[in-house]
């Protein structure tokens, strides 16, 4: 298992992998299917994209994006995580956190933030054993096919916002 920066080459992999997400309606709120070249505008700018490999095959992968525009919430992102459907539970999505949360604490960030479905029982377990809390509930959320959802707010401390 290796976990490593996302290049431009992995944006078919990665996503592959989001849409499995985005199909099985478990984990994301999205529901039009990527492109690789949806892929790559996430890639080269100041959010990290890290992926996992295994025996040379890219099966998980995390990603931070813009958490609000405003200038004093430059250091906050939003993440996501996603494990390919065969790899789930054999710990990749940790390795791709934990490589994640080194990359956003050396591009500066202070804290990384999401939002979780309450029945996604192996995400919440995993975030937090890796130091994230769960501050609240949003209720209602949004919908997904037409089902309203609640979400899970979760945050993790980084670098000098953790001290």
């Amino acid at each position: 298992m290796n976990a490593r920066p996302a290049q431009p080459s992995d944006a078919a992999a990665i996503a592959a992998i989001y849409n499995q997400g985005i199909e099985e309606r478990i984990a994301t709120f999205e529901t039009r299917l990527r492109i690789p070249d949806d892929i790559q505008a996430w890639l080269g700018g100041r959010h990290p994209v890290v992926v996992v490999e295994d025996e040379g095959q890219i099966v998980a992968f995390a990603a931070t994006s813009l958490y609000r525009p405003r200038e004093c919430y430059a250091g906050i992102a939003e993440f996501s995580i996603y494990v390919a459907r065969a790899r789930r539970r054999k710990g990749y999505g940790r390795a791709a956190m934990d490589a994640l949360c080194e990359a956003a604490e050396r591009a500066g960030f202070w804290k990384l933030v999401s939002r979780v479905f309450p029945e996604n029982a192996a995400s919440r377990a995993m975030l937090k054993s890796l130091g994230f809390r769960e501050v609240g509930v949003y209720r209602r959320h949004g919908k997904v096919d037409g089902r309203w959802r609640d979400a899970v707010i979760v945050e993790k401390l980084l670098g000098e916002g953790a001290a």
